[in-house]
């Protein structure tokens, strides 16, 4: 495991304590308000960390690529569900993001026979829609000027949007590389009926 690999898992480890100072006194106390938000921030920084140092370094790893948006997932999923059972966001919008990520990871490890898929442009920037739309819901909005709870509404809706539009994309192309591999794999077995070639374990090729 490389130094970028650990900074992820170290985003997965924070995951706890953030959740700990975002429930402390029901989410009603305003400094533990600030210190969840700020925890969530340095946490949120590190998915730019990890990616730099990657590319920097040349340490971009299949393993990466998948603990990546699994870290992004349990760092935004704890954020959302935190807020709802607090009252601050409603369920409705934790659901549907939590039904499109949980379901776009099952997806990608089901597709780990045939490739270890990134996440995309229009992944990256709804994360950072999330990250910045949950971050300022953490934030003790009751004391906050409106205007910050405007903006956190609307971040937080073109968040949900871009969320489902790119789970849709990825299921397309996971309909497309599973489409191919069934193809590839019946053209394969013609071949070798042909042929009559097989696998090193008496498998057609």
């Amino acid at each position: 495991m490389n130094v970028a690999n650990v900074v992820t898992v170290l985003r997965i480890a924070v995951v706890p304590f953030f959740a700990w100072a975002l429930l402390v006194d029901g989410g009603q106390d305003p400094r533990w308000r600030w210190v969840s938000a700020g925890i969530f921030a340095l946490a949120a920084a590190t998915d730019r960390l990890d990616g730099y140092l990657a590319r920097r370094l040349g340490l971009v790893t299949d393993l990466g690529k998948l603990l990546d948006p699994i870290a992004d997932k349990a760092l935004i999923g704890t954020a959302l569900v935190g807020l709802s059972w607090i009252g601050d966001l409603s369920w409705w919008v934790t659901g549907a993001i939590l039904v499109r990520e949980i379901g776009i990871t099952v997806m990608r490890f089901f597709l780990l026979r045939y490739l270890v898929l990134p996440a995309s442009r229009g992944g990256k920037i709804k994360t950072v829609l999330q990250s910045v739309a949950v971050g300022l819901f953490l934030l003790p909005l009751s004391e906050l000027p409106t205007a910050v709870l405007v903006l956190a509404s609307v971040l937080m809706g073109a968040a949900v949007v871009v969320t489902l539009v790119t789970g849709a994309d990825y299921v397309r192309t996971a309909l497309r590389v599973h489409r191919e591999h069934v193809t590839g794999g019946a053209d394969a077995t013609r071949h070798a009926a042909a042929t009559g070639t097989t696998s090193p374990h008496g498998d057609p090729v």
